[in-house]
């Protein structure tokens, strides 16, 4: 046990906050170790390393909440946080509007290790290191490049909860990520590509083994040759309407953004309006509702293996769990808390996390998925598309607060004539509202073509917290939508 000696001081914790007048508490341990290195042009960039340790205290007291946290753990410390915890929660009941109530939970007793094949701490640096160099090394054997870079982040959390209800869970939870992208100017033009995705990196609660599988040194030619034809590519099409087939790898993050923070409860209720906004997917729309198309399925799910929203249980004990956002089109589930739950006569589906041991846990996405349809594969998708363009990979995105309408750019684009995948587009984007968008989607590749994504950067709260977001999707297709809106 990872927490042996820090069992009795998160029950001291809870004990100490009960006798000073909470009707609720519970303690957090979380030790949480990151490196994250990059190469730059051949160079090392950067190398972070980080360790840290320390605990939290959360309460309910005269029907309100309070939390605090310290870094010192020694038993005096523990009951100055938890008095203090107290003491806030009844400073905050003042202003409350009505009392905090808790949907129920069963107290649960175990405990959780994310399922690796190689620990990625076990990995030496000099192999960690000298895999992103030959990446970067494969990428800039091509022509006209201004940029390369390549990065990974290996990642290990420990936790212990325990609460006066009785729940006492231990869990490490391991991530690994990676990711190459190649940068091309002339004419004008900056041109990006990534692998496998956007933003520096892709993760998963994996081992090692999960960067080992993208075999970037492979990939890295195509990439950068990809790039540097991207500065002469045909332009896409400026301010008009077609089908439009969206990879995997874009995909992901428009069920991130249109569907994934709407259909938090707390932005739907007006509680968290900070950073994404609200919500058009208000209380009364729940299970009446047509966010798309029959075809469209998102599903809400804790338990997919190398989510990066997979975990044995929540940071309030909730265990994890399966079920529906959206199903057959219609929208039918919310991430929730245990308060939110409560507040539609539910129970949490445990969606509660913390970005460590120093923030107090809010609703977070776990892993929210498009499922697989039914029609094949993405060249067979091709196949049965006579005219469009195949869009993948984020370059830009921008969605109103409440997270109705958008527009995104992506890294490449093709033509699609007469089923057959044709010249490359440049700066391609596709704009639209959400449910118009889902509804317009008529064909979802199978399974064949499903791949879990990982976003570790999604950020909420004030003060802010990162999460790290797990989202599958398979391509797609969405007939009659508007392209090539630049402004």
């Amino acid at each position: 046990m990872a927490f042996a000696a820090e069992r009795d001081l998160a029950r001291r914790g809870v004990d100490t906050a009960n006798m000073r007048g909470a009707s609720y508490a519970d303690t957090r341990f979380v030790r949480r170790q990151v490196e994250d290195a990059a190469v730059k042009n051949g160079n090392v960039d950067t190398i972070d390393r980080s360790d840290t340790f320390g605990f939290g205290v959360r309460v309910l007291a005269d029907g309100a909440w309070g939390f605090a946290a310290s870094q010192v753990i020694a038993p005096a410390e523990v009951d100055r946080v938890a008095a203090l915890a107290v003491e806030i929660a009844k400073a905050s009941a003042t202003a409350k509007l009505a009392d905090v109530r808790l949907a129920p939970v069963a107290a649960a007793r175990g405990t959780y290790r994310t399922p690796i094949e190689i620990d990625p701490f076990s990995v030496s640096f000099e192999d960690r290191v000298g895999l992103l160099v030959a990446a970067d090394e494969a990428m800039r054997r091509t022509k006209g490049l201004r940029t390369t870079r390549a990065a990974y982040e290996i990642w290990r959390e420990e936790k212990l909860f325990v609460s006066s209800e009785g729940a006492d869970l231990e869990q490490t939870l391991y991530e690994s990520g990676c990711g190459i992208s190649a940068e091309a100017v002339g004419d004008g033009e900056l041109q990006i590509r990534s692998y496998p995705a956007a933003g520096g990196r892709t993760q998963n609660a994996a081992g090692w083994e999960f960067v080992r599988d993208w075999d970037l040194v492979g990939h890295a030619p195509q990439i950068a040759e990809e790039a540097v034809a991207l500065l002469t590519a045909k332009p896409c099409p400026q301010d008009v309407r077609t089908t439009v087939i969206i990879g995997s790898a874009q995909l992901m993050l428009q069920v991130h953004e249109s569907c994934g923070h709407p259909i938090e409860l707390d932005r739907a209720l007006g509680t968290e309006a900070a950073f994404a906004g609200m919500s058009f997917l208000t209380t009364d729309r729940l299970g009446s509702f047509r966010y798309g198309s029959d075809k469209v399925n998102i599903r809400i799910d804790s338990t997919t293996p190398g989510g990066l929203g997979t975990f044995g249980w929540d940071d309030e004990g909730v265990p994890a769990s399966e079920g529906w956002a959206v199903k057959d089109g219609m929208f039918v589930g919310y991430l929730m808390s245990r308060e939110t739950a409560a507040a539609l006569g539910k129970t949490s589906n445990g969606t509660v996390r913390a970005d460590g041991w120093a923030r107090l846990p809010l609703i977070r996405m776990t892993n929210v998925s498009l499922m697989p349809g039914e029609f094949g594969t993405l060249d067979e998708l091709i196949a049965d598309t006579d005219d469009g363009i195949l869009m993948d990979t984020n370059r830009s995105w921008s969605i109103d607060d409440k997270r109705l309408n958008f527009q995104f750019g992506t890294q490449i684009g093709w033509e699609i004539k007469n089923g057959k995948r044709g010249a490359m587009l440049r700066n391609p984007t596709y704009t639209g509202a959400t449910p118009e968008f889902w509804g317009s989607c008529d064909a979802v590749c199978d399974e064949s073509e499903w791949n879990m994504w990982g976003t570790p950067n999604c950020g909420k709260g004030q003060p802010g917290q990162i999460a790290h977001t797990g989202h599958g999707a398979p391509p797609a297709r969405f007939r009659n939508i508007r392209v090539g809106v630049m402004k």
